[in-house]
């Protein structure tokens, strides 16, 4: 037994040792073979390429699309001045004598259905996004480099909000409905980082890496609507009726540069060519600076970076 476990480990140490010297020599001149084989990997590199994953940021800035709106401040509307009270009973609901669109989506006379301030979004989230972007980095030798990167977002929150309607008259129906209808809120991010990544072990071809840094988030509201059955309304639009001297006004969009910090951990994997490809998970502490009371919050993203070598000084 003693003798097929030394066996199995010489076995198993060539396996190992096989692709690494493969890739070695696969690099090297014949010439100078014996001498590059001796000498440490110190050249500085160059490389720039393309990142593409997935984004997850946190849910906390979601509440800005829940409908209440903001006004020309940024302040947070109360019920009677949101948005969805504006859109639902004023502009579609035939308030000042509008028709009532609201009643014709839902199937009801105007006087059989309401709308309420519980029956506002209550827990909206982000969607997944995908992310696209620049990476950058710059090798000061075979472990340690700086990453410069730039990934562009569309982020979308979503949420439900209910309108109530009663059973008309003459119907076998007792109580009143509860209709669930969807909300929806867009909003454009472009996260930015500087930081440091080190490559471990001592793999040629394969490693294992963190990386951390600065990070940075430039966000921007986009639009915000909801849709009841076919009808879409965007919340965000103004409106003016000459005839009934209703209006409805909404501030600028609000933007926001926020700044945190970032970390992360991942899978290096060199080819015989001028590609490197990074596979990574990334944790940023993002500050995103719209919505109401910014705080530092934890976001997250996973993707794929392919990385094309552009210059090498020895």
């Amino acid at each position: 037994m003693k003798v097929n476990l030394a066996a199995l480990k010489i076995l198993l140490t060539i396996v190992i040792l096989i692709p690494t010297i493969n890739l070695k020599v696969y690099g090297q001149d014949d010439d100078s073979f014996e001498e590059k084989e001796q000498q440490p990997i110190r050249s500085k590199t160059f490389s720039t390429g393309l990142y593409i994953g997935s984004y997850f940021p946190n849910k906390y800035t979601a509440s800005l699309y829940d409908g209440y709106g903001f006004d020309f401040d940024g302040n947070r509307n109360i019920f009677e001045n949101s948005w969805m009270y504006q859109k639902i009973r004023n502009q579609y609901g035939g308030g000042f004598g509008q028709p009532d669109i609201i009643a014709e989506e839902l199937g009801v006379f105007p006087e059989d259905w309401s709308f309420s301030e519980s029956d506002m979004p209550v827990n909206m989230r982000y969607k997944t996004s995908v992310a696209v972007g620049f990476a950058g980095r710059y090798s000061v030798d075979a472990k340690n480099a700086v990453v410069l990167n730039a990934t562009a977002a569309i982020v979308t929150a979503a949420g439900n909000f209910t309108i109530t309607t009663r059973p008309p008259s003459g119907s076998t129906q007792i109580n009143n409905s509860i209709r669930t209808f969807e909300i929806r809120g867009k909003e454009q991010r472009l996260l930015m980082q500087a930081g440091y990544q080190r490559l471990l072990g001592e793999g040629e071809s394969f490693n294992a890496f963190i990386e951390g840094g600065l990070h940075a988030t430039l966000a921007k509201f986009d639009e915000s609507e909801i849709q009841i059955n076919d009808l879409r309304i965007n919340l965000y639009e103004s409106y003016y009726d000459p005839n009934g001297g209703y209006s409805f006004f909404t501030g600028s969009k609000p933007v926001g540069l926020g700044f945190g910090a970032f970390t992360g951990i991942g899978v290096n994997i060199r080819t015989t060519g001028k590609w490197m490809l990074q596979l990574l998970y990334n944790a940023q502490l993002e500050n995103v600076r719209i919505g109401y009371n910014p705080k530092i919050k934890i976001s997250q993203s996973a993707g794929l970076r392919a990385y094309y070598l552009l210059s090498k000084n020895n």
